[in-house]
């Protein structure tokens, strides 16, 4: 039997990912009968895949409505002033977390080029609560951040790659 080749086996881990992305909750057979492939094949790629971290971990996309959370965005520009390595550490190790009240989560931290330098996106129970997260991290930051810009999501259209289930009944808000 001949060896399956590196491309065949990056569209086959594509395809998994795919699949994961749609409905991580679907049994292995029914992502396997979805994309083709058999059982063990798709056992096979999902373990390499979690062993070589692309896979990150599974979630359930939900309604912040029904926590009572709203949505933000906020853009962080930065100074020219370097990070020590403590804040790259308080940045990237979830140590941040330690840092905020309990009724803020943090959804995602991205590092960019463009407008801003860092993007977080977050809930809070309110534009209040979001506000005071800011106002913290910018006093705490203050040497390192140049400006911060916050926005409050209105509607989730997509979440995770998925259409809201609830849009037919909220298309009169875009």
């Amino acid at each position: 039997m001949a060896k399956t080749s590196e491309k065949q086996v990056l569209l086959d881990e594509i395809k998994v990912l795919n699949a994961l992305e749609q409905q991580s909750k679907d049994s292995i057979d029914e992502i396997a009968k979805s994309c083709g492939f058999s059982r063990q094949k798709v056992s096979r790629i999902i373990k390499n895949l979690e062993k070589n971290k692309i896979i990150w971990g599974y979630t359930a996309v939900t309604d912040e409505k029904a926590k009572n959370l709203k949505h933000f965005t906020l853009l962080v520009k930065r100074t020219n002033v370097p990070f020590d390595d403590d804040i790259r550490k308080e940045v990237s190790f979830d140590k941040i977390d330690n840092r905020i009240a309990d009724l803020i989560k943090i959804e995602d931290i991205y590092a960019t080029h463009g407008i801003a330098d860092f993007i977080f996106t977050f809930y809070a129970p309110d534009i209040i609560s979001a506000k005071r997260f800011v106002n913290k991290l910018f006093s705490r930051h203050s040497t390192h951040i140049k400006e911060c810009f916050i926005l409050e999501t209105l509607l989730p259209i997509r979440k995770q790659g998925l259409k809201n289930p609830q849009l037919k009944d909220l298309v009169h808000y875009i």
